[in-house]
């Protein structure tokens, strides 16, 4: 099993609170989901065009 356990999860958000402070983490994960979204809406428009094309 991959998966990842709660001290793994830990450790790694310990090492990004380092990395990036505590002032630029809510900036950073407003930009994660942003690209998370827009990653989705190119995927589905992606599906659209090949619907069209079929």
């Amino acid at each position: 099993m991959m998966g990842l356990g709660m001290s793994e999860l830990l450790i790694v958000l310990a090492i990004v609170v380092l990395f990036f402070g505590g002032k630029k983490l809510p900036q950073l994960g407003s930009s994660l989901g942003e690209s998370i979204k827009n990653f989705k809406k190119g995927m589905n428009e992606k599906d659209d065009d090949k619907d069209k094309k079929a």
